[in-house]
């Protein structure tokens, strides 16, 4: 099969980019960095945010080698961030739609990476995939992310757009360690507590639902095959553990897996635009994608240190 991958250089793109070269498929990626952790990816640079007309060859007239499937990965993440530069929503929402006009324009299905911050800040802790609230929105990063999957939806009406959205939360792992440029809580506790750094986690109660990045791609991989045979289509699947612990939690579980007593400092008010309860429900991934995730948070934690100290980790 032949692949396209948007935010390949990034961590959940890196890591299915190379799975699925290792089996044997044709991968091209767009982003607008150079991948830091590997050259196997053929990758164009480009921003995808800046407004286009012309999807006919690619995005912006950029030449797009041919391709039977998309995976839009390319997004501004860091939630907090975006709260204090919500612009970054926004071409989220340009990118997602640039995509889709070039799906329309070839008639490509899409794999779609949004996000449990759709859900917000639930009070009702339901996490069903038809019950999402919009009106508990959150920040503009969950805005951008429930825009897109609006987009989608109309697509798939007006244009016959085949698709699988896709509701991650809090993947974390392998090639995850780029701080330079987005600070993602596993890496950057490892980072800290490694040097005998004190890590602050805001909200002691906070429980998240953390992915290791073995598990996510196996999501992906099962969607893309199911999406291309036209077995699972134009559906909506969290794919998470689905156990949901705290940051404490993790921080100790760093801790011991590198030999530290972390230096926890816990602040009571969560940072505005953040997420203070999620666990995943994933009945439907089991369901329609044979879906079963093998790695809890203390063997993927360890897994993480091992690679983020240079050894051999799965």
């Amino acid at each position: 099969m032949r692949i396209l991958i948007t935010g390949s250089s990034g961590m959940i793109g890196t890591n299915l980019g190379l799975r699925l070269l290792a089996e044997g498929h044709h991968v091209f990626g767009i982003d607008r960095r150079v991948n830091p952790w590997t050259d196997r990816i053929p990758t164009l640079l480009q921003d995808l945010a800046t407004p286009q007309r012309d999807f006919r060859a690619g995005i912006g007239g950029a030449p797009y080698p041919p391709c039977d499937l998309v995976v839009h990965l390319a997004a501004n993440a860091k939630v907090y961030e975006l709260v204090s530069e919500p612009y970054r929503a926004l071409e989220n929402i340009n990118i997602t739609y640039n995509v889709l006009e070039y799906c329309r324009a070839h008639d490509l299905p899409l794999i779609f990476a949004s996000s449990r911050e759709v859900y917000g800040d639930i009070h009702r802790y339901i996490t069903e995939e038809t019950r999402a609230d919009f009106s508990f929105t959150e920040s503009p990063y969950s805005a951008s992310k429930i825009a897109g999957e609006a987009l989608i939806y109309a697509y798939a009406r007006c244009y016959g757009l085949r698709y699988i959205v896709f509701r991650f939360s809090n993947v974390y792992g392998r090639y995850d360690n780029d701080l330079a440029r987005m600070e993602r809580v596993i890496p950057l506790f490892i980072h800290r507590i490694s040097r005998g750094e004190p890590v602050t986690v805001f909200g002691g109660d906070k429980v998240l639902d953390f992915t290791y990045i073995d598990d996510c791609v196996d999501g992906i991989v099962r969607g893309i095959t199911r999406l291309f045979r036209g077995e699972v289509v134009n559906r909506t699947i969290n794919l998470a553990y689905g156990e949901g612990n705290t940051l404490i939690r993790a921080a100790e579980l760093i801790g011991l897996a590198l030999g530290r007593r972390p230096e926890i400092i816990v602040q009571p008010a969560k940072r505005v635009g953040e997420v203070s309860y999620y666990v995943a429900d994933i009945r439907r991934a089991r369901e329609l994608l044979g879906y079963q995730p093998q790695v809890p948070l203390a063997e993927g934690i360890q897994r993480a240190v091992a690679w983020s100290h240079g050894e051999q980790a799965p």
